[in-house]
């Protein structure tokens, strides 16, 4: 299954369109006023079914909690890390790692990859391709995606 994940070129905080192969809107991401990043994900019928909130007070390891379905899932974690960025999803026992330019990032179990993310380069805004292996994560590696890059957007400050 892929998704294109779009950021809203206009909008007072970070919001995303999710759309499938067809461009239907699957998903909408949309930031929510707070101290730190908070994202609240809605289904196609507008029907919250995710939360992403940044820790407080992490150095160095940018932390968030997810909730899906309202249920505490587990948390992303970003590793330090000197070449290539690594992060540790505290849930699925899944890892994500990218490449050296921070563009293009695979999830992965123990049991394979989960995922392929690719940052489109030439785009007025934060465009990533989705690419998971089965329907069931796509909700969860969308979360993944909106984790990394409010962190790259933390870093850029």
């Amino acid at each position: 299954m892929k998704l294109l994940f779009k950021q809203r070129l206009f909008s007072w905080l970070d919001s995303y369109d999710i759309y499938d192969e067809a461009r239907n809107t699957v998903f909408t991401v949309k930031g929510v006023l707070a101290f730190k990043h908070c994202f609240k994900v809605y289904d196609a019928d507008g029907n919250e079914v995710g939360m992403i909130r940044e820790k407080v007070l992490t150095f160095l390891r940018p932390r968030f909690d997810l909730v899906i379905h309202g249920v505490e899932a587990g948390s992303i974690v970003k590793e330090i890390s000197l070449f290539k960025p690594k992060f540790t999803l505290e849930f699925r026992n899944w890892q994500v790692q990218g490449d050296w330019l921070e563009w293009n990032y695979r999830i992965l179990s123990p049991a394979g990859v989960i995922a392929v993310i690719s940052k489109r380069i030439l785009s007025w805004s934060d465009t990533y391709e989705i690419d998971v292996q089965n329907a069931d994560d796509a909700l969860d590696a969308l979360m993944v995606v909106v984790a990394i890059d409010a962190v790259k957007c933390t870093q850029k400050k």
